[in-house]
């Protein structure tokens, strides 16, 4: 009897084992603009996009398209996230009150903003290093400031885009439309 049901779990165990670990990307512990430890759990169910962001960068201008894009797709369920990180030629130097004001008020962003990030190395934060790490299927460091991670539905990371994919351009729009049209 304890053979069979041994034999009868085989499978199960099996496919438990060979399946890719996951990493739980949307309850990874973050810290919003203001300071208040979050997740982006609340997220579940829509299509992330994910950016580390900067105010002293040639790509900073994306802000506006980021912006564009966010008003664009939030009721169809994208919710962009923005995550300052000072890790590229000290190209976000301000505290967290001077970053919110620098994106209210030059770029009028309404999207969710974070606490100030290390993306890249031993200091990454954890969603990062998920990000980047090869249980998420986009291994490698991040490279510069306006990286793009798109996260699916289900809290995985579906595609990634370097900096110099624009925000509105065809490329993410589509990977973003087809994130919005899969099931959870």
């Amino acid at each position: 009897m304890k053979r069979r049901h041994f034999l009868l779990a085989l499978p199960l165990l099996m496919t438990t084992l060979n399946a890719a670990p996951s990493p739980d990307l949307l309850n990874i512990p973050v810290k919003d603009i203001a300071g208040k430890d979050t997740t982006l759990a609340a997220l579940s169910g829509k299509a992330v996009l994910v950016v580390n962001v900067a105010s002293k960068c040639g790509y900073t201008r994306q802000y506006a398209g980021l912006e564009s894009l966010y008003k664009s797709y939030k009721d169809k369920g994208l919710i962009v996230v923005g995550f300052p990180s000072n890790d590229f030629g000290g190209q976000e130097p301000g505290t967290e009150e001077e970053i919110l004001q620098f994106c209210t008020s030059k770029y009028a962003v309404t999207f969710p903003l974070f606490s100030k990030v290390a993306v890249k190395g031993d200091a990454a934060h954890p969603l990062f290093a998920a990000l980047t790490g090869t249980a998420a299927g986009a291994p490698g460091p991040v490279k510069w400031n306006f990286n793009k991670f798109l996260l699916g539905k289900d809290g995985s990371l579906v595609q990634r885009f370097d900096s110099k994919v624009e925000p509105e351009s065809d490329e993410l729009k589509a990977a973003i439309d087809k994130a919005l049209a899969a099931a959870k």
